[in-house]
């Protein structure tokens, strides 16, 4: 993987060699940082790089310091300026992966939260899939479990909680599959080792509700309003028994990195006729198209890097023409 460019670091955009800390620092020795994920799409037509939904991600962003004790004097808008200069600053014009970062930044020895100093970095590097079988992924019900609410809240992205889903990945990995489901302590399934899942049975979609220790993903919260909005499905929020898995029509995971990930394959057994179902298809399809910046009636999840008024006229105009 490239290194980036620069970095917002101590608040300023640096060449990324100078955005520097010691080993003694209490995020690395800790884990005691949050940390987010967010896309930015380049769009050919219009020669325009749009960042999706960073209010929200930001918003869940500081949410997740929070957890932590770190109340970011930051609002998501400002977070989000300093990444349109950072993006700028790096004159990407293809596809990219943004990684903020409030990490706790004293250097010392002493397991705690509080009476700690904090920093933000921001970073962003070129990306493309995730997953590089995604259209038919291979996947495993792993036999590690999602770790609990009440021992490390995954509802944040905490960074020390990454540790359970690189278990989850590994193992997968080493043992041939593209990816893992990871059930809860209950047994239900909760999500992939850092994607949020979706089943489809009898044109109903299902995906397991907030409480069963799932991130609250942004890429979910887009697939749910999209699969009521503009397929008009029926989407349902339930825990879901392992086994549902194995008899249901179609699966596809979702998240910022994976974006909609078809899973054909489950512990050897195929989904629905083996290939990627017609929802899946679907909305991986419409997704696309909106993170883009191309269909108008979702425009307002988009944020234009490089918009001078010729720019923002032609995205205008492109989104006006896909109105749906």
């Amino acid at each position: 993987m490239n290194l980036p460019f620069n970095a917002y670091f101590q608040g300023k955009i640096v060449p990324y060699s100078e955005a520097k800390i010691g080993v003694l620092t209490h995020a690395l020795n800790y884990g005691t940082a949050a940390f987010g994920g967010i896309r930015a799409y380049w769009n050919a037509d219009i020669e325009q790089l749009f960042i999706f939904r960073p209010h929200d991600h930001y918003r869940r962003f500081i949410n997740s310091a929070r957890l932590l004790c770190i109340d970011l004097d930051d609002t998501p808008e400002s977070l989000t300026q300093s990444t349109v200069e950072l993006l700028r600053a790096d004159n990407y014009h293809r596809d990219v992966y943004i990684r903020p970062l409030a990490y706790k930044s004293d250097e010392l020895i002493g397991v705690r939260l509080h009476d700690l100093n904090y920093a933000i970095s921001i970073v962003a590097i070129p990306f493309d899939r995730y997953i590089k079988n995604d259209t038919s992924a291979h996947v495993t019900v792993s036999s590690w479990r999602r770790v609990d609410d009440n021992v490390i809240p995954a509802r944040g992205k905490i960074s020390g909680a990454y540790v359970n889903s690189a278990l989850i990945k590994t193992d997968a990995a080493r043992a041939g599959f593209d990816e893992a489901l990871v059930l809860t302590q209950e047994g239900h399934v909760s999500e992939g080792s850092a994607m949020n899942i979706f089943i489809v049975k009898e044109g109903i979609l299902v995906t397991p509700p907030v409480t069963e220790n799932i991130l609250e993903g942004i890429t979910r919260k887009s697939v749910i309003e999209l699969a009521r909005q503009e397929l008009n499905l029926e989407v349902v929020e339930r825990p879901v028994d392992r086994t549902e898995i194995y008899l249901c029509d179609e699966i596809f995971l979702t998240g910022t990195a994976a974006q909609v990930t078809s899973v054909t394959k489950v512990d050897h057994r195929e989904i629905g006729n083996g290939v990627m179902g017609p929802i899946t298809s679907g909305l991986r399809s419409l997704l696309g198209d909106v993170m883009r910046g191309k269909v108008a009636k979702y425009r307002q999840w988009n944020t234009p890097v490089y918009a001078d008024e010729t720019q923002t006229k032609a995205f205008e105009a492109a989104a006006a023409s896909n109105p749906k």
